[in-house]
């Protein structure tokens, strides 16, 4: 019964047109200005999601997906991490920012983004239950903020993670190493092939609540997974509103 909303929603969405309602900043650890799109269309108790971008991109990935989880229910933030340039005609400003302080753009050096992000939504956006959700890289740091501080968050939702972080001089276990303190709801969606990149960290989440979703296509990288113009995205979308139904 729960899916059969679907299309309706998506076509609530397509009508109304709903776009971010406001560019914040937040001020990183090492003082790097963050931005982002906060899409905050509800009453502050309702479940707010965190939306993180995958490598080389901006908050303009959630330009489509933002909108649609308005529609459900959630307010969101989509965020600028340092570690991104653009998409979908949105640049990344906290990489703009982050250069211009002379400031590391590595995908380790993002975290510090996202820890800043949590904390500025549960500060002053958020007074219900807040899910992080990330995309490729972000989606790695997003399982191992969720582990490292296992009271923080309510949910975790990992588009194609992996351990993407030995280049950078972290251990070949770095995300699964964390993953084993998860202990909120946690879901992985990733494209069909992917899954051997991600099956160490799942099994290593030592909770009941978790899941994960596979495609029968192949599927697609990432958050991306979810726009439109994927003739798969329906499926990725029925996964997560199944997840995010309980909250």
């Amino acid at each position: 019964m729960r899916f059969l909303f679907f299309p309706i929603f998506l076509s609530l969405v397509l009508i109304s047109n709903l776009r971010a309602s406001d560019l914040i900043r937040i001020k990183s650890g090492d003082g790097v200005e963050i931005t982002a799109d906060l899409y905050k269309i509800h009453p502050d108790t309702v479940p707010f999601i965190i939306l993180f971008h995958q490598a080389g991109w901006s908050r303009g990935e959630y330009l489509e997906t933002a909108p649609k989880l308005n529609a459900l229910g959630y307010n969101c933030l989509a965020v600028d991490l340092r570690s991104g340039k653009s998409v979908n005609g949105v640049e990344n400003f906290t990489f703009v920012n982050a250069n211009k302080a002379l400031k590391e753009t590595k995908y380790i050096d993002a975290y510090q983004d996202i820890e800043a992000s949590i904390a500025h939504v549960k500060k002053f956006l958020a007074r219900g239950k807040v899910i992080i959700l990330g995309s490729s890289y972000s989606s790695s740091l997003v399982l191992k903020y969720a582990g490292d501080n296992p009271k923080s968050v309510n949910a975790v939702v990992a588009f194609s993670p992996g351990e993407y972080f030995k280049p950078f001089g972290k251990p070949a276990d770095f995300i699964q190493s964390s993953a084993v303190d998860i202990q909120c709801p946690s879901l992985i969606l990733s494209a069909r092939a992917e899954r051997n990149s991600w099956w160490n960290i799942y099994e290593a989440i030592n909770t009941a609540n978790k899941s994960y979703y596979l495609p029968e296509t192949s599927g697609n990288h990432g958050s991306r997974a979810l726009w439109q113009k994927f003739t798969d995205h329906k499926g990725y979308w029925e996964a997560l509103t199944d997840f995010l139904s309980r909250f």
